[in-house]
């Protein structure tokens, strides 16, 4: 329904993570025999979630970790693990300085050039240890990268923006990153985001990207919305996005996954996305928070260290256990952040979801007091859900 803004402006509701329920249905399904399986790229995985290409969230050594425990993480090649061939004394000097001393630090850091032989390197270092060499750049990256890129055989290439589009217009004379080329020709699985809309979502699709990310601006060391003012509400825009993929499917044959990107910190939050319809999220603060994470109990955005115009900041999340305890437990934590996969299994259980397809499908309400409803002893204790 649209709502009268201005006298020539309407506007469309939109809804947020926190905005929403899901409902039981009429029956209920034992959590053991749930199937939390999905496919990207041809790759299996237990666990619908993927770990961000930040450089506080995945290094090698989390990559493969993530690999060995049924999930997936994304490294990112524009950032400190390609520029310095030993990164550990740059990370511990950004999660040691103050916060009116970071920004300019970032900038600093990341001055130093991306070296092509070290994307290489990483890359394999993964492959070696047994990992998944899943990679992230941005647009520009990607072309100028490419051949270092595909010399490495990695298994998933992300091509990851604030937002992408297959209808760019650049500046005169330069040249621009042709996605359907790239994903045609590449040979490896590409996969595509971000964005927030049907229509950008199906030519996304239609241009070959074997998976779409979806969110702008929702993640917790996102500054974006208010740098720039622009996102949609990570419910609405999963579900907009889910809507394009289904009609993609119906009119090609191909199925195309969705992953949820940006502002999902529980479990409560993992199955939230699932049921507007994404097949998986695609995590950072969550990760960020394990003991083996490389920003050691920091965490910042892609666009922190922008020369120009930074869209991200850094925020301490400290560290509350290991990567295995996170992703399958046993938690022992009552906040929902902890056995990411126990959650979505005790809620597709709940919901009577027996796999990924039936949670995408159960009802959902709006519910905006569904956080707060009952829980003044926990808010004013600072527990559980009042953390």
């Amino acid at each position: 329904m649209n709502i009268q803004l201005g006298r020539n402006k309407q506007v469309r509701r939109a809804y947020g993570i926190d905005e929403i329920a899901l409902v039981p249905g009429q029956r209920t399904v034992d959590p053991a025999v749930t199937e939390t399986s999905w496919v990207l790229g041809g790759i299996q995985r237990e666990i619908p979630i993927i770990a961000s290409a930040m450089d506080g969230v995945v290094d090698v050594e989390m990559a493969v970790a993530l690999s060995k425990l049924g999930s997936l993480g994304v490294l990112n090649i524009e950032g400190i693990q390609t520029r310095y061939e030993n990164p550990l004394p740059i990370l511990n000097q950004i999660a040691s300085v103050g916060n009116q001393e970071f920004v300019p630090l970032m900038q600093e850091v990341y001055k130093q050039p991306i070296k092509p032989e070290l994307i290489q390197k990483r890359i394999q270092e993964i492959k070696t240890k047994g990992g998944i060499a899943a990679i992230s750049a941005t647009p520009q990256a990607a072309m100028r990268f490419r051949k270092a890129i595909t010399s490495a055989n990695p298994d998933l290439f992300f091509v990851q923006a604030t937002v992408v589009s297959t209808n760019h217009i650049g500046i005169e004379g330069s040249q621009t990153l042709d996605l359907q080329e790239l994903c045609t020709e590449l040979g490896l699985p590409v996969i595509v985001g971000n964005c927030v809309t049907y229509e950008v979502a199906f030519s996304l699709m239609s241009a070959g990207a074997a998976g779409i990310m979806v969110g702008i601006g929702p993640g917790a060391a996102c500054t974006s919305r208010g740098v720039l003012g622009v996102g949609i509400p990570q419910a609405t825009a999963v579900a907009d996005c889910a809507a394009a993929r289904d009609d993609y499917e119906k009119e090609t044959g191909k199925y195309v996954p969705i992953i949820a990107d940006g502002g999902i910190v529980t479990g409560g939050d993992i199955c939230k996305c699932i049921a507007c319809g994404a097949d998986a999220v695609m995590i950072g603060s969550p990760i960020a928070r394990s003991n083996e994470a490389p920003g050691q109990g920091f965490h910042w955005g892609m666009a922190t260290p922008s020369p120009l115009l930074p869209r991200g900041t850094r925020i301490k999340v400290g560290s509350i256990g290991t990567i295995e305890r996170i992703l399958r437990g046993p938690a022992q934590l009552d906040d929902g952040t902890h056995n990411l996969l126990g959650a979505i299994k005790t809620s597709m259980g709940t919901l009577g979801a027996r796999n990924i397809k039936e949670m995408q499908n159960v009802e959902v309400v709006v519910a905006p007091s569904l956080l707060t409803e009952g829980k003044v002893y926990q808010k004013a204790q600072q527990l559980g859900m009042g953390k």
